[in-house]
């Protein structure tokens, strides 16, 4: 997911539209007020975000979202048709991982957004995952729902991040049996349903992302 942040419908349509076209999930919204909101629902990949906004400006922004543990390390590329070094100087500084001045191209908007998504895995190591207001960091076992800390055992850590691994792909309770417990253990399904059960509980208001699909298994979130 990507979110826009652009007080002007025209381009902010165009961006999400271009993104939509590219294979990208994006939301627009007019100003911070709708960000924080939609940050609530969804810690995006990306944020695009404008710095003439009504209301609460695009540094002021930036400078919260960095200043936050739970939207630090979102990446952000400044969106503006401010041109002056100064500005582009005072972005990047306050955390922003590029800056693109309008007007832009279409190409090179995509070349950039790709750009910055590439260096984020590379520097996240692709380990550490979001849904919603789930978030899960597997180097050092972390989970959070929003900003809380959940406590997990080591089978329910590794059956949450086999399913927020494989966001959208229904696994089957098979799949589940011998990923985490491996192709010798003896027990039945009714395993995986209890720990399913156990995990829910401990997520609190992030157990419902996790999906019964009814005959098959369970999944998170939907395919990307």
């Amino acid at each position: 997911m990507i979110y826009c942040v652009e007080d002007e419908r025209n381009i902010r349509e165009l961006l999400v539209y271009t993104l939509g076209t590219t294979g990208y999930e994006a939301k627009g919204m007019g100003d911070g007020k709708e960000l924080e909101k939609a940050l609530k629902e969804e810690i995006p990949q990306l944020i695009l975000l404008d710095i003439m906004l009504p209301g609460e400006d695009g540094y002021s922004i930036l400078e919260k979202l960095k200043g936050d543990e739970a939207t630090r390390d979102i990446p952000v590329i400044m969106v503006t048709a401010k041109e002056a070094e100064y500005d582009k100087v005072r972005g990047l500084e306050g955390g922003a991982d590029d800056y693109i001045t309008k007007p832009f191209g279409m190409m090179e908007f995509i070349a950039r957004v790709k750009a910055v998504l590439r260096r984020s895995k590379k520097h996240t190591g692709e380990k550490e995952f979001f849904y919603k207001g789930l978030k899960v960091n597997v180097e050092r076992r972390q989970v959070w729902d929003r900003d809380r800390s959940v406590e997990l055992t080591l089978k329910e850590f590794e059956l949450l991040r086999y399913l927020i691994e494989n966001q959208g792909i229904v696994l089957s309770r098979n799949q589940i049996l011998e990923k985490i417990w491996g192709y010798e253990f003896a027990g039945e399904t009714r395993t995986v349903d209890v720990h399913i059960r156990t995990l829910r509980q401990k997520l609190g208001d992030s157990g419902f992302l996790i999906e019964t699909v009814r005959g098959v298994g369970y999944r998170i979130g939907d395919k990307q």
